[in-house]
């Protein structure tokens, strides 16, 4: 298939300084907007539940759709962004994540507003791999590595700034307007990614993408989720859980026999071919189990503390700071402690803040410790140790591949504890009662990873390393 690739100099020789500063803020600016928008829902869930009327699986919703069309787009638009041009595409993207947070802070009910999320989602998940494509077209390898270092910190100040921020428009506006301070920044982007990024030439030839891949993929996560879930079947009044779940199950074999044939799979098979890589995306899903819970402490808070709904977002701050502090400093010692003891230490200290949760009834200290544990355990786990683990183990060729399917494994634990703890939330009779129940299995979750944890192998010297067993 004929493609299209960048008609600027594939170096940055040719870019004077102006330039190159002009294309790193489009690409920065607009990563920051799309990663801000996933941090920035937890403190708004009571506002949402309070505006809208809905229980803990609806309001789910928000995330798992958000997290589904990331999740679908991220490989999608990387390979449109190759046929079409970097540019098409990144600003195809800023443009839809502006209209989808144009129709969330207008939505009249909570149905328009998932579908605003859906395009956010979309639109998200393409902001970042486009971005990151741009900059492996223009910067020479040596450069490559601290500008993407760049864009991936990003995420940590999204992350450390989005509660912040949705906190205060919460405090003095209203919660729409979480969402319409992406419009000024989405135009912003837009104009001058149009005069900045580089337009396209024709490109050689490329491998077919693996839409059958994502496809099945995207389906099976769906059905698994909405099946735990089984917010759809209260909205329909019909029974279709058991049935999404088989189909759920049978995704499963679909997906390894169509990855088998693809030229350039989404998820490839030989990625798990050790234990150590099995064991590793294994704690990834864990990981990610363990940062998505955070979306309902605000809700805690609101329950238990009696705290406004509209300034229970700002509880969540001692949480972000334990996470950046947690993860820079395990960061530093990763390498002496070896990856099995840091994530035995991450999963536990999540394990010890949601046991909190569990026994909370209206301490204050109790919450805030509790607090803290989640997000020093977030912090440890969605650090640089998994992804260390993953490009220890495999060769140079797959790294781009595994350092995707480490996403692609945080990313499905997300959905699975929104849809998991929403459900078991209200089968206990919602309140702080049910989310008790919901945080007592976040514990056992955290407490199984922990274990799964001792089947990594210790960290040795690369001399001395044993044969990897399959």
């Amino acid at each position: 298939m004929t493609a299209v690739a960048p008609d600027a100099s594939p170096t940055t020789a040719s870019l004077d300084d102006v330039a190159r500063k002009r294309i790193l803020t489009v690409l920065f600016v607009g990563v920051f907007m799309a990663a801000l928008d996933a941090a920035v829902v937890a403190p708004a869930v009571p506002a949402l539940r309070a505006a809208f009327g809905v229980d803990n699986r609806q309001i789910g919703l928000v995330t798992i759709v958000f997290s589904l069309g990331s999740l679908t787009a991220t490989a999608l638009m990387a390979a449109l962004s190759d046929r079409f041009g970097r540019r098409a595409i990144y600003l195809l993207d800023v443009a839809g994540f502006a209209l989808g947070s144009a129709i969330i802070a207008t939505a009249p009910s909570f149905g328009v507003l998932l579908v605003g999320r859906a395009i956010q989602g979309l639109s998200a998940g393409g902001i970042t791999p486009t971005a990151s494509a741009v900059v492996g077209d223009l910067f020479p390898s040596e450069q490559r590595g601290r500008v993407l270092g760049l864009i991936g910190a990003t995420f940590g100040m999204a992350f450390l700034f989005g509660p912040v921020i949705a906190s205060v428009l919460l405090v003095v506006a209203s919660w729409p307007w979480i969402f319409l301070l992406n419009l000024p920044i989405a135009v912003v982007v837009f104009v001058m990614g149009a005069r900045a990024l580089p337009t396209a030439r024709a490109f050689e030839t490329l491998p077919p993408f693996d839409y059958a891949g994502i496809t099945v993929l995207a389906v099976m996560l769906a059905a698994l989720t909405l099946g735990i879930n089984r917010a759809l079947d209260m909205a329909l009044g019909v029974t279709l859980w058991p049935g999404l779940l088989a189909l759920a199950v049978i995704g499963v074999p679909t997906l390894i026999a169509v990855e088998r044939r693809a030229a350039v799979p989404i998820v490839p098979l030989s990625l798990f071919a050790t234990r150590q890589l099995r064991t590793t995306w294994i704690l990834c899903t864990g990981a990610g189990f363990g940062m998505g819970s955070v979306i309902f402490i605000s809700s805690v808070a609101v329950a238990a503390l009696g705290t406004p709904s509209k300034k229970a977002g700002l509880l969540l701050l001692p949480l972000v700071l334990a996470s950046s502090v947690a993860s820079a400093g395990f960061g530093r010692v990763q390498h002496q402690l070896g990856g099995r003891l840091v994530m035995r230490i991450g999963f536990a200290l999540l394990a010890a803040g949601s046991g909190l949760i569990a026994v909370l009834s209206s301490q204050l200290w109790l919450f805030m410790t509790a607090t803290l544990l989640i997000g020093a355990g977030v912090g440890v786990v969605v650090g640089g140790t998994l992804r260390t683990i993953v490009l220890d183990e495999v060769d140079a060729r797959q790294r781009s591949s595994a350092s995707a399917l480490v996403n692609i494994g945080i990313a499905i634990g997300n959905l699975m504890v929104v849809a998991t703890l929403s459900a078991l939330a209200d089968r206990a009779g919602g309140g702080m009662a049910g989310l008790r129940v919901a945080y007592g299995f976040a514990a056992a979750v955290q407490l199984a990873m922990m274990g799964v944890s001792w089947l990594l192998r210790e960290q040795v010297p690369a001399s001395a390393a044993p044969p990897r067993s399959a």
